[in-house]
């Protein structure tokens, strides 16, 4: 088989594996939301999406990024299958969640009443901020347990953990949610946390390690070397935190409480349900780009095939997306959310460009371009706060989706010149063909939504769900051998 069969092959079979993890867990989240819609309401859930945005954001900063670092430095240091290897690493990463983990608690306790303040407008909900801090240190004692299992690459543990830990933290919360409505929520996030950091811990002291004495130098050599990657790696994210806390005040104080709902539902589908692809393929997708960063040509081959299978995948989800909408969002939550169907179908044109620009972000990372990331990372954080805020000042929800799509075609086309011009990156021809296609789909399937009649809309757009399948397996058949993948792919599942 040739490198570039391998190549895309070793792509598609790494997105089904951490897809199947995610797909879980997006499962629960969705069960979760219903309920949330449907016991507490919109007003309710923009409560619940304000505490969890400021409680994150405390968490993005205090965390330094040891979920993704500690993954890589795991991952790269585990040799055939020798434990001995990174038990020592395994002892650091554990001491610096819990020491991350204590760090965010008590900042959040310290600033509760500024934080009440700036989300809230008012001091109403300082213990509110100062129960849910603890929740800051659960994750982080959890982040410790499933970094291991996900940087010794024990995924059926990993994906256990995750669907025990939501399933019984869903569970406990229905009866909450129930009897006490909006009461219930900051004892259903503390639930939620707690169950999921007691099943953390559950299956990963099913992997024996040596109990290992970590000195004061190993801790301060490694932790270093830990937290300068991941401080790097979470800095964009962290932006964005802050970037959409900030959009999420200003719907609040704009179009009130009920409205940050819809915002923050309309976002989860985008970001959270459609966007698993991009959780599922960056495990492997950094480190891969990361050992080549030195040599520009690999470089770029790289990075279109991950571009190439991200576009190919995402499409047929855009088209079915933009077909089923009504009926989605009537299931994930009540038909209260049907207002948020326009915001969401420009929206989720965005994706197709979010996928191959994302795809070219990674480079500045990889590369360690430190002063770029920062440029990049600010800049583009500015420019969606500005679009955002644009957006529904003039035309509302619609206006924010809207605004999302303008964003990231401008992220797009940003990326796509600074690349090429600090890194001579650039797509050749035979991508943007296919890519061009893509987007016309995509696109006539969205203008599909205003034919009045809805026998001819339902027809088309079935039609086109059917067509971008045909075309997506059609191209990626040519790119590899779709019965080898598969073969590939069961052959893993039953070892």
């Amino acid at each position: 088989m040739s490198d570039s069969k391998t190549s895309y092959h070793q792509i598609v079979k790494t997105t089904s594996l951490f897809g199947g993890v995610q797909f879980l867990t997006i499962i629960i989240s969705i069960i979760r939301t219903k309920l949330i819609a449907v016991f507490i309401g919109p007003t309710g859930m923009g409560i619940v999406s304000l505490l969890n945005s400021a409680i994150n954001i405390i968490g993005g900063v205090t965390n330094l990024g040891i979920e993704t670092s500690g993954v890589k430095h795991i991952s790269s240091n585990y040799k055939n299958n020798d434990l001995k290897n990174v038990s020592t690493l395994v002892a650091i990463v554990k001491k610096l969640t819990l020491a991350t983990g204590i760090l965010g608690c008590i900042v959040a306790i310290i600033f509760s009443r500024w934080l009440s303040q700036l989300t809230f407008g008012n001091s109403n909900h300082i213990f509110s901020f100062v129960f849910i801090s603890i929740t800051l240190l659960f994750r982080q004692l959890m982040i410790g347990q499933l970094v291991v299992l996900q940087g010794l690459r024990r995924m059926k543990l990993l994906a256990k953990a995750n669907f025990y830990g939501n399933s019984f933290g869903l569970l406990f919360s229905i009866p909450l949610y129930y009897y006490y409505r909006i009461d219930a929520i900051v004892p259903s996030i503390i639930v939620a946390s707690l169950a999921s950091l007691l099943f953390s811990f559950y299956y990963s002291k099913k992997i024996q390690f040596e109990k290992i004495i970590v000195s004061n130098k190993q801790l301060t050599t490694a932790g270093k070397s830990i937290i300068k990657l991941g401080i790097l790696l979470t800095l964009s994210g962290l932006l964005t935190l802050v970037t959409t806390y900030l959009i999420q005040i200003y719907v609040g104080k704009q179009g009130g409480i009920e409205q940050v709902g819809f915002y923050n539902a309309g976002f989860t589908l985008l970001n959270s349900y459609v966007g698993i692809i991009f959780t599922a393929m960056s495990t492997d997708y950094f480190p891969r780009l990361a050992s080549i960063s030195d040599e520009n040509e690999k470089v770029r081959t790289s990075v279109i095939q991950q571009s190439f299978i991200s576009i190919l995948i995402i499409t047929p989800i855009i088209i079915l997306f933009l077909t089923l909408i009504p009926l989605i969002v009537k299931i994930i939550y009540t038909p209260a959310f049907i207002s948020i169907i326009p915001m969401v179908c420009f929206g989720i044109l965005a994706m197709l460009f979010k996928a191959v620009s994302w795809s070219m972000g990674y480079i500045l990372i990889a590369k360690g371009d430190s002063k770029m990331f920062m440029k990049t990372a600010v800049g583009f954080n500015i420019i969606s706060l500005f679009l955002n805020v644009l957006g529904y000042y003039y035309y509302g929800l619609e206006g924010l989706g809207f605004s999302f799509f303008v964003y990231y075609l401008i992220h797009f086309f940003g990326l796509k010149i600074i690349t090429k011009k600090r890194y001579d990156f650039y797509f050749d021809n035979d991508f943007y063909k296919i890519y061009l296609i893509c987007i016309l789909m995509c696109i006539a399937t969205f203008l599909f939504r205003y034919i009045p009649d809805p026998i001819l809309k339902y027809s088309l757009m079935s039609a086109m769900v059917l067509i971008s399948f045909v075309f997506v397996l059609f191209q990626m058949n040519k790119m590899m051998e779709l019965k080898g993948l598969f073969n590939a792919i069961i052959k893993r599942k039953n070892d």
